[in-house]
């Protein structure tokens, strides 16, 4: 039998699950009229380095030297700024809208317009500096070694710019990627087969302020990332595939260290980068945990 309800109205419903009305107050609702503590000066003892938002979620466009050759993707953004003794707070509001409005005007991320958008941040908020990171998957066309049936693959992209009113803008340029390693001590002490894990590569890399950036910093990274693993990850693989890839990694061992070692290697040579951060982890396919190296490198050290 249907079952009936007598429902009273949608307010006297809100009502009764404890809803009020709204209240007549007495502060004003014009932003003129209001208070705004933020811009009261007087000493508060201490400079602030950065102050701002953080996991700000938001679409962005990215050129690529591979296909998809543009793309949108869902950026995870960093905004600050510095703050001085005398003034108590920053106008938070004016970060997020900066965002809206350069998203509106058709921005595409690169180093170059994040220098922009970073140096107008800090105008903006009438302060001396200030620094903008974003992280995004960047997605790139790959096809199987043999048949080259293509697929998607990603790689987590971080691009972080600093601004400092008189000074090189300071910049930086990291990649975390997916890649096959095959253990060395496996191959050599057993008749036949060797164990392999599936690895992530970090790279952080400080780029040099007098440097000309390479058309995209983002494959440069990722080719660092996966030439020096014993093979690389496809999205799609048939029977040929598999094989070619299986006997490229049996080719190529590496060690957890010797992965570090190598992707420094190509790092140092790369004229645009000063210093860089390598971290290797292998999920182990034979053990429960996982092997690590960490590796960094000034090249103003030398």
């Amino acid at each position: 039998m249907e079952q009936h309800i007598l429902l009273p109205g949608k307010t006297e419903r809100l009502h009764y699950f404890g809803s009020v009305s709204p209240m007549k107050g007495q502060k004003p609702v014009e932003k003129e009229n209001m208070k705004d503590l933020q811009n009261i000066r007087k000493d508060y003892f201490f400079d602030i380095q950065q102050v701002g938002v953080t996991n700000v979620s938001h679409p962005v466009t990215v050129a690529s030297a591979m296909k998809p050759f543009q793309q949108t993707t869902a950026a995870n953004f960093t905004m600050t700024a510095s703050l001085q003794r005398n003034q108590k707070g920053i106008n938070m509001s004016r970060l997020t809208e900066q965002l809206q409005r350069y998203h509106q005007n058709g921005w595409v991320l690169s180093f170059s317009s994040l220098q922009q958008f970073t140096k107008e941040l800090a105008e903006n908020m009438d302060q001396i500096s200030a620094c903008v990171e974003v992280r995004f998957p960047w997605y790139f066309e790959r096809k199987s070694p043999m048949l080259e049936k293509a697929g998607l693959m990603h790689a987590e992209m971080l691009m972080s710019v600093t601004y400092h009113e008189d000074q090189p803008f300071k910049q930086r340029a990291g990649i975390s990627a997916k890649v096959t390693t095959l253990c060395p001590c496996s191959k050599e002490i057993s008749e036949y087969s060797a164990h392999n894990q599936r690895g992530t590569v970090s790279i952080l890399a400080d780029i040099h302020p007098a440097a000309l950036l390479p058309v995209d910093v983002k494959a440069d990274l990722l080719h660092v990332a996966e030439s020096n693993a014993s093979a690389r990850l496809h999205p799609v693989l048939k029977r040929p595939d598999e094989k070619a890839v299986t006997e490229t990694a049996y080719e190529n061992p590496r060690f957890v260290e010797d992965l570090a070692r190598l992707i420094a290697a190509d790092l140092y040579e790369l004229e645009w980068v000063s210093a860089f951060d390598i971290e290797c982890r292998n999920e182990e396919s034979i053990h429960l945990h996982d092997a690590y190296a960490k590796l960094r490198f000034s090249k103003q050290e030398e």
